[in-house]
């Protein structure tokens, strides 16, 4: 039988909660950072290797696969040139962080230029932080609204 001192599980507690709040900072500032087009910030909160995940989907442009932070980054950049930024919409319902983890679900929308197609549909996002950059980003969304909106 194993007993955990009162100083040991708070001193866990701490660091858990220590390295949550280090999660939420590094989305909160990612999300500042998509909102203002802000790619040279977007490059530094990114890990030098992110395991990026989105759906590959041959009929729509910005999405492909990305591993740098860089390539990472410039998918704000490639979605902004196919897509009417004014007609750009995305709400975030949930915001939960565990450890290292944060997950974002929520809503989004948007106007392909080149057709004139809206798009829409549900999100979830999930990001990891490790030492203070991001590591992880997997996108969940509507491909097949997307795709359709992107096809002439």
């Amino acid at each position: 039988m194993s007993v955990k001192s009162a100083m040991t599980t708070t001193s866990s507690a701490t660091t858990a909660s220590s390295v949550a709040e280090v999660t939420r900072a590094v989305v909160q500032e990612f999300l500042a950072a998509r909102m203002a087009g802000d790619t040279g910030r977007l490059v530094a909160l990114f890990a030098d290797e992110v395991d990026w995940l989105l759906a590959e989907n041959p009929a729509v442009p910005w999405i492909r696969p990305r591993s740098t932070a860089a390539e990472c980054a410039a998918q704000f950049t490639d979605l902004m040139e196919h897509t009417v930024p004014e007609d750009a919409r995305a709400s975030v319902d949930t915001f939960l962080v565990d450890g290292t983890n944060a997950v974002l679900m929520g809503h989004l929308s948007g106007t392909v230029r080149v057709t004139g197609k809206s798009f829409e549909g549900p999100f979830a996002l999930h990001l990891t932080v490790e030492d203070g950059r991001i590591t992880r980003h997997h996108l969940y969304e509507n491909s097949l609204s997307i795709a359709e909106a992107c096809a002439p």
